[in-house]
């Protein structure tokens, strides 16, 4: 095909090859809706924010179109205040109406299908910002790249993970779109104040970046972080303009009208929050815009001004306008300024709580590269060529792309959350990579393969120069032409192209396919195709189980689910209650058992003095009880991840410092008997076994009395000189003679030497463990929990995935001794409830008689070693009676 042929093909070529980009996108986004068969859409649902987004589309369609801003049905007994937009909602919402759909499973088919659709538009959109920062090859990268790309931004993206981030993703790459669009409009058109025909089509353009800037705003406040994004690109253009001499109205323009659009829109949606912070709608985001906008007028101004001095003179007066504004700032608006470095340390920063969540933990090089491998090769090349370009040809829209990739770069590096971002630029970025390399290398290419699009023209016949007339001449034998040195292969562009080849396949298969990239038998990245096609089941089964038995065998709350409450004088019934549990299982809680939990996946009634962490980290009954009795909690969920694997994060919210070193140790154990090599392990102190979440989980409130301890010998990891502290010798013994050894031992032990006694085992105390007086277990989820933590091993306790307790009053029995009952479960696990006496009484959490709920006592309390025995009514349980 001739490049001529070419060029009247491409019309209709490029838009078919987008469009098939788009349907691959959407295809492999919804393999898992083509796998479900006859299985329940509920279970594609993922457990945490998206059945949050759920029971929003819910409230909003029996509302529409009013937008819940306020939900008491979480975050009890303050209830929440919504602080993303209505836009993704809203979207679903119309779409359900528009289809007809208004059952619980078609609402959310539509629900799961929004993310595949917005995902599937990102690859025109794509497109054309390659075509707009390069030309239409760039495009065609940029969409095929985003349409493949995995990590984050795929998972996000998913049927079956409903929530706003691809939302986010969407409008804020259509306002990054329109806004370089406009910006490289007014650098091929002249922009001048004094004609105001020149002025119509930007101003035009730039109230659709206005509205772009809304929409992106009305999914998510950090929308805010692009009006940052243009804050920077305007310091940087300004200076290069005025090093240039180049015209600097049509930056004013653009940022007035783009941003003055987004203040009216802002103020006719209204105020939603008090305050300034950025986090949510309050009135920081029309400041912080209007903020933008005087911060371009005045480095036009002073642009004007200092038009005829040295070039030295423009950045030094804008750094001390800096520092002088900073300054009126922090004395005349602290709240302001506080606002503005809390939001910059909130996108940009870390914390210690950033360990504990899996989105806000930082990135790792190992994560970075599993996630996008060879798509940061091309990131990085294309990072090369918007810098060339930036001081070559002085194009506005290379300066924006390449400061909006460093800033999500940088976000992404601190905040793992920010990959769902940052896909866009690897697309975009990477794009220009590979086309402009592609186009370095092509004609080379060409060259080696020995291709040419051209026809070589027959030689004319020879003519007489005299008469002119045409005489016949023999045809000559064709000679191989000699190559000119301006058409011989240049290897270094031939060997760039095959690189960007080769790096853009692997690019597409790596993040397309599971490849074991350490050959350990593990999965590196979440690679697409591999994830959607195996992402069949997404919500715990037990979870659902048992909180679907809440919902119909728990008293009713007083709360109805469909009405959307206004948070101005709102007050809860008087039979309302909380819910205890981990805050990863908030919104499972509101939405499948229609209870309110005390603490929520947005991290609300997590940490403080009666957070869910100091509840199972207490070590002491009566201080939880304060705290249920303070957030009026009647119900207690645990499960075995938060028992085991998520203990860390649990201990580390209650105390950041001393994290689980109260109640575990880390240590070093040799491999094998007499080996130099060794390996961490885990050993737990009693301390472990004393806090709530053991006590309950794994003892259900019982006493326990311990069989056999380890007693172990070690060196602390200072004197061992290694991270952590190096055991030298562990033996299995009776746990009171392991107490009583390691007490010998420690008071004449070296320095540097300790004894401890502790227990590998999470299931086995160390030391006797006391009973729980107000704790009873009313239900419990089918599946044996710690086999599914650590697999099919001999001696693994049937310890169910999911517990539901009621907090009760207890009824007061007189007696001395242990006291004991014997309790069925309702998966037909059997226990016997024991509990050592008190001042001469006991506080006994279950009734004998006229217990509503399926787990039950098989016979009277009995006083070991007496022949007491005793009833106790479901009434006596509930008020706190005593039984003679």
């Amino acid at each position: 095909m001739t490049q001529a042929d070419f060029k009247d093909y491409r019309t209709y070529l490029i838009p078919l090859l987008v469009a098939v980009f788009t349907a691959f996108a959407l295809w492999i986004r919804i393999l898992p809706a083509l796998h479900l068969g006859s299985a329940d859409i509920l279970n594609l649902v993922s457990s945490d924010d998206p059945i949050y987004n759920l029971r929003l589309v819910e409230l909003m369609l029996n509302n529409f179109p009013n937008y819940p801003w306020f939900d008491p049905m979480t975050y009890f007994p303050t209830g929440t205040h919504i602080f993303w937009g209505p836009l993704f909602t809203t979207v679903i919402a119309t779409l359900c109406m528009l289809t007809g759909a208004h059952t619980r499973p078609a609402i959310i088919f539509i629900a799961l299908l929004v993310p595949p659709l917005m995902a599937a538009v990102m690859v025109p959109v794509t497109y054309k910002i390659g075509e707009v920062l390069g030309n239409w090859k760039t495009g065609l990268f940029a969409a095929a790249f985003i349409s493949v790309v995995s990590g984050q931004y795929f998972y996000r993206s998913l049927f079956g993970y409903s929530d706003h981030h691809i939302a986010e993703v969407l409008f804020s790459t259509i306002f990054c779109l329109a806004y370089i669009y406009v910006v490289r409009y007014t650098r091929t058109h002249t922009v001048d104040p004094a004609d105001r025909s020149t002025l119509k089509v930007p101003a035009l353009l730039s109230v659709a970046a206005g509205i772009a800037y809304f929409l992106g705003l009305m999914a998510m406040p950090t929308m805010i972080l692009f009006a940052m994004l243009v804050g920077i690109f305007t310091v940087v253009q300004f200076m290069v303009d005025v090093h240039r001499k180049h015209e600097t109205f049509s930056l004013l323009l653009v940022n007035a009208v783009t941003f003055g659009v987004a203040i009216v829109c802002f103020l006719i949606f209204g105020v939603k929050s008090s305050g300034f912070g950025f986090a949510a709608y309050t009135l920081g985001h029309p400041l912080a815009y209007l903020m933008l906008i005087v911060m371009t007028a005045v480095l036009y101004l002073l642009a004007q001004r200092l038009h005829l001095k040295e070039v030295y003179y423009y950045p030094l007066a804008l750094a001390g306008i800096a520092v002088v504004g900073g300054l009126i700032l922090f004395l005349a608006l602290p709240q302001i300024y506080g606002e503005l470095i809390g939001n910059l340390l909130g996108f940009f920063g870390q914390n210690y709580m950033s360990t504990t969540i899996q989105e806000a933990r930082g990135w790792s090089v190992e994560s970075a590269w599993s996630t996008f491998h060879f798509g940061l090769l091309l990131m990085l090349l294309g990072f090369g060529v918007l810098l060339y370009r930036c001081w070559s040809e002085h194009r506005p829209e290379h300066l924006f792309v390449l400061i909006w990739s460093a800033v999500i770069l940088f976000a992404t590096i601190q905040h793992l959350r920010y990959e769902y971002y940052l896909a866009v630029n690897i697309a975009v970025v990477g794009g220009l990579a590979a086309s402009t390399f592609l186009e370095r290398g092509w004609r080379d290419m060409i060259l080696l393969l020995g291709i040419t699009g051209k026809k070589t023209d027959k030689p004319a016949p020879a003519t007489d120069a005299g008469t002119g007339s045409s005489k016949k001449q023999k045809k000559a034998p064709v000679k191989a032409k000699h190559v000119p040195s301006s058409a011989r292969i240049n290897a270094g562009n031939l060997a760039i192209f095959v690189v960007i080849v080769v790096a853009s396949l692997l690019f597409a298969y790596f993040s397309l396919f599971l490849v074991d990239l350490n050959n350990d038998g593990t999965s590196d990245f979440l690679p697409a195709y591999t994830t959607a096609n195996s992402y069949t089941v997404s919500m715990n089964g037990d979870w659902r189980e048992a909180l679907e038995w809440m919902n119909a065998r728990t008293p009713a709350t007083g709360m109805d689910m469909k009405k959307i409450y206004s948070s101005q004088n709102f007050t809860y019934p008087e039979q309302a209650y909380g819910v205890m549990s981990w805050w990863d299982y908030g919104h499972l809680i509101t939405f499948l058992a229609e209870r309110m939990p005390n603490a929520n996946p947005f991290q609300e009634g997590v940490a403080g003095p009666t957070g869910a962490a100091a509840y199972f980290m207490a070590t002491n009954e009566s201080d939880a009880d304060k705290i249920l009795d303070t957030l009026k909690t009647r119900f207690v969920v645990t499960d075995i991840e938060m028992d085991v694997t998520k203990f860390l994060a649990m201990s580390t919210w209650y105390n950041s410092t001393a994290m689980a070193t109260p109640y575990q140790l880390t240590m070093l154990a040799p491999t094998s008997s007499g080996s130099g090599s060794y390996q961490t392990t885990t050993i737990n102190k009693q301390q472990y076994y004393m806090t709530m979440i053991a006590r309950l989980h794994t003892l259900d409130g019982s006493m326990t009395d311990p069989t056999t301890a380890y007693y172990i010998e070690y060196r602390d990891a200072a004197a061992a000189k290694t991270s952590y502290p190096v055991i030298t010798r562990a033996e299995s013994q009776n746990a009171t003679e392991a107490r009583k050894n390691a007490d010998a031992y420690n008071l004449r032990a070296a320095a540097g030497m300790h004894a401890m006694v502790g227990n590998p085992n999470t299931f086995v105390p160390a030391e006797q463990v006391t009973a729980l007086q107000h704790y009873r277990l009313v239900h419990e989820s089918p599946s044996n929990g710690a086999q599914s933590l650590m697999g099919a091993q001999e001696g693994i306790p049937d310890i169910k995935y999911v517990k539901v307790f009621e907090y009760v009053k207890g009824a007061h029995i007189k007696g001395d001794g242990v006291i004991e009952v014997p309790v069925v479960t309702n998966t037909g696990r059997t226990y016997t409830y024991r509990q050592q006496s008190v001042n001469g009484e006991f506080i006994v959490p279950y009734a004998t008689s006229g217990n509503p709920y399926e787990v039950k006592t098989t016979g009277p309390y009995r006083i070991i070693g007496t022949g007491q025995s005793f009833d106790v009514t479901e009434s006596a349980i509930q008020i706190g009676a005593t039984v003679a």
